[in-house]
């Protein structure tokens, strides 16, 4: 806890943006970097609340009362520590995860809860900037060989505990860059990708080995994995996109699932040479984003960096309440309004929208053709229903499909593998273990639980980590 009157003498404070006409102007993060007095201030709201629900809050159980007293009484290097100890990477979830800690608060039944997540982030860019973030070398090796599929969240946290575990560890990226979703589905306004390199730098140093451009199932066989390597950890992520089977879908050009956008803007940021067959671009045009979640809002943000004309946002589910019902809800994520930087620089949105078909003029979308759907309870299952003549059209040039993902890709690695899979198509493994159908094969994070947020993955990818350490060893030291 912070201080025990804290929470009554000083107001939550809100994170601060630079001002959405001058951030729209480039790609690089434009959070206003708090004070350490305020951040102190801030810790210090952290009450004596008896059972600290933000623990459970947290997926990977960060210890926030901690290092809040920490933050609060000025002692940043042991905060970090605490913060390392259940994290590995806490910039990562400190600039893009939802907070689900800050919704578990105890203060949050008042809606002022602990900037829970500010304060991680201040104190993780006080260790970079410090200097006080060093590589972990085991002091012995194991001589065991671990192989980690995918360079996301999952992969990297298994990666870095094996490492320090003293495994050897080779991770294998089929992109020509290391950092998976974090790398090509993060916007750089939401998350600059130099924090990605120095955690690969200090894995290096630990002993990690990085090979880019190696799709397995591929341009590598999967045998030739499974020969060299005492275990395999598959983070493959989650990158089968839901896709929109309507009339106009697959004939009229103009048509985009969300991380083929993204990853190109991500790519021209970081100087590379975009090589696809079609450029998405969506300057002048007028965009629609199907999908209201957050890769819906990453490709508001850069469609209107870009230069859209407009943006229109269509979401199937109906509007959510603009406030929670406290009672019903707390501890747990609610169901509520809620409003991203980028929707707030300039962006219609509408709910309960069901798209019907695409159509356009010389091969290309103009439209997109759509019904209001109504929602009702049958049996306790929510149903949907079209509104008798609701029907309407928007102007579209550039049609974004942000409607989530199904499961991972299962041509290539997974089927030469045989890995067996749920119904859901997930890869088939147990919190317990993260043991699949196959020997020594284990899998984590969205291609084993389905599309989920990088605080999951990076828990999975760590517990993972403790299994793969257990199956090799006997035992583990490495936390769960």
């Amino acid at each position: 806890m912070g201080k025990p009157t804290g929470f009554m003498e000083f107001p939550r404070t809100e994170r601060r943006y630079t001002p959405a006409g001058d951030r729209i102007k480039h790609y690089r993060e434009f959070i206003l970097t708090p004070e350490d007095s305020e951040v102190s201030q801030q810790g210090a709201r952290c009450m004596d609340c008896g059972i600290p629900f933000c623990h459970n809050g947290c997926p990977v159980n960060n210890i926030i009362p901690d290092w809040n007293e920490m933050v609060h009484r000025g002692n940043w290097q042991q905060a970090l520590s605490i913060l390392h100890s259940t994290n590995n990477f806490p910039e990562f979830t400190g600039r893009i995860c939802p907070a689900p800690c800050e919704a578990a608060c105890t203060l949050n039944l008042t809606d002022q809860p602990v900037t829970i997540k500010s304060i991680e982030c201040a104190i993780i860019d006080k260790g970079w900037e410090m200097g006080w973030i060093t590589p972990q070398i085991p002091v012995q090796r194991s001589g065991k060989r671990v192989a980690v599929i995918g360079s996301g969240p999952a992969g990297l946290a298994s990666a870095q505990q094996l490492a320090r575990a003293g495994h050897e560890v080779v991770v294998y990226e089929k992109n020509d860059r290391i950092g998976g979703l974090l790398r090509y589905g993060i916007p750089d306004f939401k998350m600059e990708k130099h924090l990605i390199d120095q955690r690969i730098a200090q894995m290096q140093a630990e002993g990690v080995r990085f090979r880019p451009n190696s799709h397995i199932g591929t341009e590598i066989p999967v045998q030739k994995i499974m020969d060299d390597f005492d275990a395999v950890v598959l983070a493959v992520g989650s990158e089968k996109p839901r896709d929109l089977e309507v009339t106009g879908r697959n004939e009229l050009e103009g048509v985009y699932f969300a991380m083929d956008f993204l990853r190109q803007q991500n790519k021209r940021v970081a100087g590379d040479t975009v090589a696809d067959d079609i450029t998405i671009s969506a300057k002048g045009k007028r965009v629609v984003v199907i999908g209201g979640g957050d890769t819906g809002s990453d490709c508001i943000g850069t469609s209107i960096r870009q230069g859209a004309a407009s943006v229109v946002q269509i979401e199937i589910m109906p509007k959510p309440p603009e406030k929670e019902n406290k009672l019903m809800t707390w501890p747990l994520w609610p169901n509520k309004l809620r409003t991203s930087s980028s929707q707030d620089e300039g962006c219609e949105r509408r709910w309960a929208v069901n798209t019907r078909s695409v159509t356009g003029a010389e091969g290309k979308v103009t439209q997109l053709n759509a019904v209001e759907v109504e929602w009702k309870q049958d049996g306790g299952q929510w149903k949907m229903s079209e509104k008798v003549g609701s029907e309407f059209s928007l102007d579209a040039d550039l049609v974004l499909l942000a409607m989530g993902f199904v499961h991972p890709v299962h041509e290539g690695l997974l089927q030469e593998l045989g890995v067996e899979r749920d119904g859901r198509g997930q890869i088939k493994a147990t919190e317990k273990n993260y043991q699949t159908s196959i020997d020594k094969v284990f899998a984590a994070g969205d291609g084993r639980r389905g599309q989920s947020l990088v605080v999951w993955a990076i828990r999975e990818g760590r517990q993972a980590a403790r299994a793969v350490d257990e199956y090799l060893m006997g035992s583990s030291d490495l936390p769960r």
